[in-house]
């Protein structure tokens, strides 16, 4: 199979960006790729754009043509991808299929979002499943799920909370993050109830920002930078939704990880940083169980050990998170993989962990029927 290298990455910072248009969001990462990248817009051969919510709060379309006229790419094909909170992965993920079909190669994605938008509510995803009818919106489905894990395998509140005071401390060495205070075990468990267990500061910012890297064919990345990133797996999958899913381990994660270890040759004992998707504190302990961290149930106790934590076995989330960096939905996921770029070039400043090698990307976006209907992985090696 033909190989794959980012060679261009950059982002804008994430939080409220209440003058700024999404086409500027997105232009100013995709113009900063493509100079990080050392390349012109004109080598370009194909572009994808990612974002969830623009048609909704916008009514804008065909978003993905106007950043890039600003980035000065123009003329090429222009995919819109929206696939929940991995619609930049999943544009990544279409990215580094066409390069290795031999179809192109040099590919850019770019993700934006704005979100933070005056008496927005509960976002629209999902208002004709029966099960959102019936009550089960995406917060108390991970406050069941939370829940469920502590009454299984005796997780508890604190170590919940863990996950929240643990990204916010690394989102203090990240100047791109929306909130960068540290906070305690304390103020997580006395924040607003939002759904039992989970209280505010268990939950994801909505946000604004914008996110882009530039692939490009392996054989060709030298003539570009000296940098390249190697792009070892890119796996999505979607759920099964035909059989009572087992709400204390996410099965998309267990699927889709074997699939990316497998194309990676590696395994999760190889791997020096993760960032996963912590839309809820829950999910960040399951993620560590779904890919293969720890055993299904230790989760609560390995955040608690300190392993996951910068300085630690294996930092997960050295960025905050998007419990601390802020999720706006169609870049976060490309902002996933731009932090893998900086860590395996060394270039992630205070939040840099030693020797870092093997990168991992997970995201996660909507549900039906218990199961995940995207869940996307990406594995980088310098």
């Amino acid at each position: 199979m033909r190989q794959v290298d980012i060679i261009g990455a950059d982002m804008t910072a994430f939080g409220p960006q209440i003058e700024t248009p999404l086409v500027e969001l997105g232009a100013r990462a995709a113009i900063g790729a493509i100079k990080n990248a050392g390349i012109k817009p004109s080598q370009i051969n194909i572009g994808f754009f990612a974002n969830m919510q623009a048609g909704n709060i916008t009514g804008e379309f065909t978003v993905g043509q106007n950043i890039l006229w600003e980035a000065g790419v123009n003329r090429i094909p222009v995919f819109n991808v929206e696939n929940a909170c991995t619609s930049g992965a999943s544009a990544f993920n279409l990215a580094w299929t066409s390069i290795i079909s031999g179809m192109y190669d040099v590919a850019i994605v770019v993700g934006a979002e704005k979100l933070v938008v005056p008496n927005l509510g509960l976002l629209q995803a999902g208002a004709t499943e029966l099960n959102v009818l019936e009550g089960g919106v995406v917060i108390t489905n991970f406050a069941s799920r939370a829940n469920l894990h502590m009454d299984t395998f005796g997780t508890t509140k604190e170590q919940l909370a863990m996950v929240a005071v643990k990204n916010r401390q690394h989102a203090g060495m990240n100047p791109l993050a929306q909130f960068r205070k540290p906070i305690t075990v304390e103020e997580v468990l006395n924040a607003p109830m939002m759904a039992d267990p989970l209280t505010k500061l268990s939950c994801c910012p909505n946000a604004d920002g914008g996110a882009a890297v530039v692939l490009c064919a392996a054989e060709l990345s030298n003539r570009f930078t000296s940098k390249p990133i190697h792009v070892k797996a890119s796996v999505l999958v979607s759920g099964i939704y035909d059989q009572l899913p087992d709400l204390f381990k996410f099965e998309e994660d267990l699927r889709a990880g074997s699939m990316a270890y497998e194309m990676a040759g590696l395994g999760p004992e190889d791997l020096h940083v993760v960032e996963c998707h912590d839309a809820f504190t829950i999910c960040e302990i399951m993620h560590y169980e779904g890919l293969g961290l720890c055993p299904v149930g230790e989760g609560g106790r390995l955040v608690e050990s300190g392993a996951t934590s910068l300085g630690g076995k294996i930092p997960v989330n050295p960025t905050g998170g998007l419990l601390s960096k802020g999720h706006p939905l169609g870049a976060t996921a490309v902002a996933q993989i731009v932090e893998g770029v900086r860590q395996l070039r060394g270039e992630a400043g205070d939040r840099q962990v030693e020797g870092a090698k093997v990168y991992l990307a997970e995201c996660m976006g909507a549900e039906k029927f218990g199961d995940a209907k995207t869940c996307t992985i990406i594995i980088l090696q310098n």
